[in-house]
């Protein structure tokens, strides 16, 4: 029915660059407020970035802000994650979220679907 399923992770040197993309299937992603998550093995879940159906709003964890920039393809039914300046703690489960609610925050809504993850691994 409603899917989303992510990409592009991998493994990357340190300072290196790194596109994720999530796509979707059955739905129209540019009706959805879309966040991109992160799980480091032994913790928790933490939000990334979000932006706001309709483009509205974006918002960025500090860790983060300044190295990644999320942008969408419509035609496409894709959401891209650009990280760059990619540090060995960035290693991680990298997740997308779809919800309906505008967000102010990067706090997942109890209703929001997710996609299955992709590992992005920064070693030397």
């Amino acid at each position: 029915q409603l899917q989303l399923v992510e990409s592009g992770g991998g493994l990357v040197q340190p300072g290196g660059s790194l596109r994720l993309s999530c796509s979707g299937s059955g739905f129209s992603l540019d009706y959805y407020t879309i966040g991109w998550f992160r799980q480091a093995p032994g913790k928790e879940r933490e939000g990334i970035v979000l932006n706001n159906s309709g483009n509205s709003k974006t918002y960025y964890v500090d860790s983060v802000k300044g190295r990644i920039t999320i942008s969408r393809d419509n035609a496409k039914n894709k959401v891209f994650l650009r990280m760059n300046s990619l540090k060995p703690s960035d290693k991680a489960v990298f997740s997308c979220a779809a919800g309906f609610a505008i967000r102010s925050t990067l706090e997942p809504a109890q209703s929001d679907f997710w996609g299955q993850g992709t590992q992005v691994t920064v070693s030397s």
